[in-house]
């Protein structure tokens, strides 16, 4: 479960961003595709520096899931902070690689949301060993 931002009451509002991106990590959880792909703008980009720039639903579809893993990932997200249209989420991932044993990794997704949609995604994931 995600833990967010706090006012000084010590409550926070789950804005319809938030919503759309703990939606966007539980279809993540679940493998389920329409689940996530209901989350994007029909040109979502998604970049992982260094690793892929993708453009647009089919293409994000087919990142979905990994021929290197199998099972669905543990994603549990610590931190969501909101400003202006972007959300940051940081967490981590664990999830079973296919030739043996466990992928553990950090991450901060920033996302960039267009009327209730994310229409950008930049991963940042670090591999714990």
């Amino acid at each position: 479960m995600p833990v967010n931002d706090r006012g000084a009451t010590g409550v926070s509002e789950m804005t319809e961003n938030k919503k759309t991106v703990e939606q966007y990590m539980e279809g993540f959880r679940k493998s389920d595709h329409t689940q996530i792909l209901s989350c994007l703008t029909d040109d979502v980009e998604w970049e992982m520096p260094g690793a892929f720039h993708l453009i647009g639903k089919e293409a994000f579809d087919r990142e979905i899931e990994s021929p290197a893993f199998v099972g669905r990932p543990e994603i549990t997200v610590l931190r969501m902070t909101e400003e202006n249209d972007v959300v940051a989420a940081e967490g981590s991932v664990r999830v079973q690689r296919k030739a043996g044993g466990f992928f553990d990794a950090v991450f901060c997704d920033v996302f960039i949301m267009q009327r209730g949609k994310i229409k950008r995604l930049i991963s940042y994931l670090v591999e714990v060993k």
